[in-house]
């Protein structure tokens, strides 16, 4: 009986602390008044070589099972991403492509908490290889609620950086 009293008071005891945890302390996930952005990019840069079309004699020396009409590299080149808000660099990184071969996609991901507000964005993307200039560009004014997320991203079917 004593031990049936025991094991009741501890569970009790238990079934208190998460009761109290549950609702205290009080948990923000954001400060009143700010919003996230967020820069997920996953994107395989331009291939190192381009591919080759092989001749005929090239592919009569390969194996039957061999004989594709083109010979591409599988080495990418690295992402380079700059972001600027409002002016300032916040974000000027490269991503090495994923992989043994370094043929997968190079990942970025940064996420800033930001007051609510206009801010002034500006994200270029590199990955053709080229050493200055950059092959995609975005430049926008938004205006974030607070709590709001805002996330850059790319597409690969237009080609173009995209905010959601």
């Amino acid at each position: 009986m004593k031990t049936l009293v025991t094991s009741i008071l501890a569970y009790a005891a238990f079934a208190a602390g998460i009761g109290y945890f549950s609702v205290a302390p009080p948990y923000q996930r954001l400060a009143p008044g700010q919003a996230v952005l967020k820069f997920a990019l996953t994107h395989a840069g331009a291939r190192v070589e381009p591919c080759h079309e092989r001749t005929a004699e090239e592919l009569a020396k390969l194996p039957p099972n061999m004989r594709s009409k083109q010979s591409c590299s599988r080495e990418r080149h690295p992402v380079w991403v700059e972001l600027e808000l409002d002016g300032r660099t916040v974000i000027s990184a490269s991503a090495p492509p994923a992989g043994l071969s370094r043929d997968g996609a190079s990942r970025h991901y940064v996420r800033l908490n930001l007051p609510a507000g206009p801010h002034a964005l500006t994200v270029r993307m590199r990955d053709s290889g080229r050493t200055e200039g950059y092959d995609h560009q975005l430049a926008a004014e938004v205006t974030l609620e607070p709590r709001q997320i805002l996330a850059i991203d790319f597409d690969d079917q237009t080609k173009s950086l995209t905010l959601r």
